[in-house]
């Protein structure tokens, strides 16, 4: 007999060294998230997939799971205050969906629309943050960053190549390249590596064929994220 956890009054299987949002996952029960990737090491940063469990507040990515775990998922209270983070995400940042070459497979946006996102309700501090476009094939653009840190991880653990860290503190912190000159062509950088595919909004984007499937037909377009057992964007652009 499998050992469960209990989300939302349905019985999830676990198996050991799971965590809940692992869990979830492979029971096809959607925690909304935007730094966690399966296959990568828990993160906890974005706040997402905050959960109550038995009665506590958790992290869904970094809470293990364990038999008789009653988990909410799903209550008011919670969705308000995902609603609230994606809000603060998107008046800390320039996101412009309706032009945004990733609209349809950005998951910040589709996480927006699962949680009836209407508007930003914050005031929009308009950042001023740099474009890298120095690289013939991979563009960086800062203004669509979450800092969610998904590419530091998967250029470290995956391309074994270190090319991005988060520098500064508050407000000030950005996406930096390791390279001498700072840029994006002087690093090693690949338009087939791990952290663009990786990135949950446009900040990464594969340049050497935009727009190959068109709006309307990408992948939180033909089904909402919170009907899919997805933990990224489709990476099919990323890897023509």
């Amino acid at each position: 007999m499998p050992q469960t956890i209990n989300i939302d009054k349905q019985n999830i299987p676990f198996s050991e060294g799971q965590s809940i949002i692992e869990a979830a996952e492979q029971a096809g029960v959607y925690i909304p998230h935007l730094c966690h990737k399966a296959g990568y090491k828990a993160h906890g940063s974005c706040r997402l997939c905050t959960v109550t469990v038995n009665g506590r507040w958790v992290s869904a990515c970094t809470e293990p799971a364990e038999a008789h775990q009653q988990v909410e998922n799903n209550t008011r209270e919670l969705q308000s205050q995902r609603r609230a983070i994606v809000q603060l995400l998107f008046a800390e940042g320039n996101h412009h969906c309706p032009f945004c070459e990733k609209s349809g497979n950005c998951q910040l946006q589709a996480v927006a629309y699962s949680l009836d996102m209407h508007d930003t309700h914050f005031a929009h501090q308009l950042p001023q943050r740099s474009l890298d476009a120095s690289h013939p094939d991979v563009l960086l653009d800062r203004d669509r960053c979450i800092q969610c840190e998904l590419c530091v991880r998967a250029s470290q653990e995956y391309d074994k190549k270190n090319v991005f860290a988060l520098s500064g503190r508050g407000p000030s912190t950005q996406l930096i390249i390791n390279s001498e000159s700072g840029k994006l062509k002087d690093s090693q950088i690949n338009k087939n590596d791990e952290a663009i595919k990786v990135c949950p909004t446009g900040a990464l984007m594969n340049r050497s064929k935009p727009f190959s499937i068109p709006i309307g037909q990408r992948q939180f377009d033909k089904i909402p994220i919170d009907q899919q057992n997805t933990c990224v964007p489709d990476t099919t652009e990323a890897s023509t």
